[in-house]
């Protein structure tokens, strides 16, 4: 993770006194299941909750103290990061309790019940925080767009003029863009929050699966169908997934503003702070770095999809390939994310909307957008669509080519056969703006309700 783009609450759920903290509650959790079926004494659930509770003693809205370093020094011998965890709980439990209750740690269980159950803990929680930061930028959204509404601009394609729209609905689209971005992750959150609990090969030889459940049901989750012994992999290609969807709907938003800001276009830009400096060499600089930002780290977490989608592909009922690389893409997908979010929401709530530039750059082709209606208008009045195309084609090359200084209200006036077809008033109807506006509403209930 890099410090720059973190936000706090997203970087300290991967940090190691969290992820040590969910090993902990797992093997609790788990040892007071087995003390209920009898397979362990129930002082050994006892003794591990009373450790943990005396570390809050004196402070209690503290949270267990967890000494990474003395785990890590004894990982450095075991080459195994669950036995070491599991050394210095048991060393922790006997000096409070002076009993070896700890030897039932971890009975009938395999390190990735403890790992996969706590990743999945882990990526849980991540998504409430970024349904968090959605639902943070969708109320951001629908109060530009209710704002800008109704404010004309042109709308674009392949880069074009096309025809006239509102800045509204471009941001009502953005809206509804993200919003099945939240019903995606809500299902992704759904699917990656499984516990496996199931032993050497998941077969539940030596545990039985009403510890699973327990476990389960203590943290959230839901019980993995059948692990092996990890929980299957296809479920965190499917999370990756859908967090680069959101990425790139990240990036769709955040290029059409920087297209905008473009000094040709100049129709709306980001917020420029007092103070702010745009480039070390130019002062009159004012540059859409957020957005280019913005651009930037939704690159790193589309990255993230393709080595989970490989993950996928373990070998028999376990290996460890996908291990090393969910330490760095699960922190560094959702911290990333979390903090483009963020990012995103301040530039809308902020940005700058030029309204009347808007409409300058709209009126700046001599009527050309309002090309399409007079086709329809000369077909509807008995002309071929051939022959309507072309005529209204020739006149608009004439606009195009005077780079808008000809109007095409006028030269269409003009024209013999344009006029045999429709009169003034009728050419006059067809370059309405506010024609092109009727169906707002209807947009805006469909999305918004």
């Amino acid at each position: 993770m890099v410090p720059r783009y973190s936000r706090p609450a997203m970087a300290a759920l991967w940090e190691p006194e969290t992820r040590f903290r969910i090993w902990f509650e797992i093997e609790a959790h788990a040892t007071d299941a087995l003390a209920e079926l009898g397979v362990v004494p129930k002082e050994a659930a006892a003794a591990l909750w009373n450790w943990w509770a005396f570390e809050t003693l004196n402070a209690p809205d503290a949270v267990p103290a967890i000494d990474v370093a003395a785990i890590d020094a004894i990982e450095a011998v075991t080459k195994h990061d669950v036995i070491a965890f599991l050394t210095w709980v048991s060393e922790r439990v006997h000096e409070h309790s002076g009993e070896d209750w700890a030897r039932f740690l971890h009975q009938g269980m395999t390190s990735s019940d403890v790992l996969d159950t706590a990743l999945a803990v882990q990526l849980a929680r991540a998504s409430d925080l970024l349904l968090a930061d959605l639902d943070a930028l969708l109320a951001v959204l629908k109060r530009r767009a209710f704002e800008h509404r109704l404010t004309p601009t042109i709308g674009r394609s392949h880069g074009i003029h096309a025809e006239p729209t509102t800045f509204g609905l471009k941001l009502a689209q953005a809206y509804a863009e993200f919003a099945r971005c939240r019903t995606r992750l809500v299902a992704a959150r759904a699917e990656i929050a499984t516990c496996a609990i199931s032993g050497a090969v998941g077969t539940f030889a030596n545990i039985d699966p009403a510890v699973e459940a327990h476990v389960a049901a203590k943290l959230g989750l839901a019980v993995e169908p059948v692990s092996t012994q990890v929980i299957p992999r296809d479920r965190h290609a499917m999370f990756f997934a859908t967090l680069g969807v959101i990425a790139s709907s990240i990036e769709r938003l955040a290029t059409e503003i920087r297209h905008l800001q473009r000094t040709e276009v100049l129709e709306a830009e980001e917020y420029f702070a007092p103070g702010q400096k745009g480039s070390s060499a130019m002062p009159h600089k004012r540059n859409p770095v957020l957005t280019e930002n913005l651009t930037g780290l939704v690159r790193m977490v589309r990255g993230y999809v393709t080595p989970a989608l490989e993950n996928v592909a373990l070998w028999h009922e376990r290996d460890i390939s996908h291990s090393s690389v969910e330490r760095y893409i699960g922190p560094d997908a959702t911290i990333t994310l979390d903090f483009a979010l963020a990012r995103l929401t301040g530039v809308i709530d902020k940005l700058v909307v030029y309204p009347e530039r808007m409409l300058k750059n709209l009126n700046k082709m001599g009527g050309l957008v309002h090309s399409q209606r007079v086709l329809l208008a000369l077909t509807q009045a008995g002309v071929s669509r051939e022959d309507a195309y072309r005529l209204v084609q020739r006149n608009a090359m004439r606009v195009w080519e005077s780079d808008g200084a000809l109007s095409l209200l006028e030269l269409l006036k003009a024209g013999p056969e344009v006029a045999a077809a429709l009169s003034p008033a009728e050419l006059e109807a067809r370059f309405d703006l506010g024609y092109h506006l009727a169906q707002v509403d209807t947009i805006f209930a469909r999305v918004f309700g």
